[in-house]
């Protein structure tokens, strides 16, 4: 195992990258009741969409740490399933109806095309195109995105929604017990990374949830209602398609959202996870795995559709593990197999309380801002662009945005800056398609 792994070179072992897996799997294991809840207004079932995620999961992610020795998890993505469910959804006011069946079919061919850019190496090409600048930014932006996410889920922050559709973010009540107990979380996992407590993330979700347990926080029986030990294969909804359907109401602008937001999404976690993880160190080693985690990802979402589920993508969750750790592809393999393994103890998943693994995120966010001091803020060339990908991540609630803005920005102020004479700038010309087709999606396409 640990020559296969090659554990010894990365300076790792087997019991770290097993405890890295868990840890992960610990921190985005909500996927699995998240998930149905979002598709199942669709008229997806949420036995179907469980076993859908929980497999699709499990099989990719394994597949991600056997192939391409790489520490990153993968699921049905947050935000593109909330998107597979409006499209759905509002198909009705529009007097397109938009079956389920319709949305899997968009979803796999986005996953083909995915497939082509990866093996034309334009994927690739990304992440020599993009500077240094904006992949440290993409990482910071990354961890501000998922401890938002922590602290929305926690009731930290909380979102007042106005009548106007206006909105204002301010602190939660510390009268909700999921918030207290986000904050014992918090603590805890906290005091036992000072300590240097090996494991302390998992450790810390697992702490919590005993404390949730003991004091009635989380009701035993009730989390444990109405969950089966024993997964229905048959409800399954495998190679549901209709593809006569996907072009009869046009779902091209459908298809291309999709691809569109998964390739930024996929890009900026794969390379912020493999800043990380130490993975970029050896440029050209790390610029090949990458490649090959691309692979993994763009099959991983025709598979995901084949099984039943929206977008599979890479999780930004799996920086918990990385944090832990996790430098090699075991880490992903242990995470996979407990994904597989969820689909037999559905329940006992459920007695994780949503505090704990929102403490996780927080402090993941943590740990992935640190890159910050990495990005040279005296030149405004790469300064103004590098804010901008961290800024609108955690405050337009999207990784594609951020990415989108900084590749734009950095584009126009290299450009004026070289032309002017105060400086010579790489400008890739990868960037400069990806800044036309930026403009172009947003202009025709809006901020969908």
């Amino acid at each position: 195992m640990e020559r296969f792994f090659r554990l010894k070179e990365l300076g790792t072992n087997v019991r770290t990258e097993i405890m890295a897996g868990l840890t992960t799997f610990m921190t985005m294991a909500y996927i699995l009741a998240v998930n149905p809840a979002i598709l199942t207004p669709t008229g997806l079932s949420w036995d179907a969409v469980f076993l859908a995620t929980a497999l699709a999961a499990g099989i990719f992610t394994i597949a991600m740490g056997i192939f391409v020795n790489f520490p990153v998890a993968l699921a049905p993505g947050m935000g593109l399933n909330a998107y597979f469910a409006a499209v759905v959804i509002s198909s009705a006011a529009t007097g397109k109806e938009i079956t389920p069946a319709m949305g899997l079919t968009a979803v796999f061919i986005s996953g083909i095309i995915f497939i082509i850019l990866t093996v034309t190496q334009v994927r690739q090409m990304l992440v020599t195109a993009v500077p240094d600048s904006l992949k440290h930014a993409i990482t910071v932006g990354i961890g501000l995105f998922i401890a938002v996410i922590g602290l929305k889920g926690s009731g930290l922050m909380h979102i007042t929604t106005f009548d106007d559709g206006s909105t204002l973010i301010g602190l939660g009540s510390f009268q909700d017990e999921t918030v207290i107990f986000t904050l014992i979380a918090v603590a805890l996992i906290a005091i036992l990374m000072v300590l240097r407590v090996p494991g302390a993330i998992l450790f810390g979700i697992l702490g919590t949830t005993v404390i949730a347990l003991l004091t009635g926080h989380v009701n035993f029986s009730d989390a444990l209602e109405g969950k089966t030990w024993i997964p229905n294969f048959s409800e399954m909804n495998v190679w549901h398609f209709d593809f006569a359907g996907v072009f009869e109401v046009g779902l091209i602008t459908v298809i291309l959202t999709f691809t569109f937001v998964e390739l930024f999404d996929t890009f900026g976690t794969l390379v912020g996870t493999a800043n990380r993880a130490g993975i970029m160190k050896n440029p050209e080693e790390g610029k090949k795995r990458v490649g090959k985690a691309m692979m993994v990802d763009a099959i991983g979402v025709g598979g995901g559709a084949i099984l039943g589920t929206s977008t599979v993508t890479a999780f930004v969750e799996s920086s918990a593990g990385i944090a832990q750790g996790g430098r090699s592809g075991l880490t992903a393999v242990t995470t996979g197999i407990c994904f597989l393994l969820a689909i037999f103890l559905a329940p006992l998943v459920a007695l994780v309380p949503g505090a704990a693994t929102s403490a996780a995120l927080i402090i993941v966010g943590v740990l992935m801002v640190q890159s910050v001091k990495d990005i040279d803020f005296s030149d405004m060339v790469y300064a103004i662009p590098a804010f901008l990908t961290f800024a609108m991540m955690p405050f337009t609630y999207s990784i594609a945005n951020g990415i989108s803005f900084g590749i734009v920005s950095y584009v126009l102020l290299a450009a004026v800056a070289n032309i002017a004479g105060k400086g010579k700038y790489k400008i890739h010309i990868l960037m400069w398609i990806l800044a036309i087709l930026i403009i172009a999606r947003y202009a025709f396409m809006g901020g969908e």
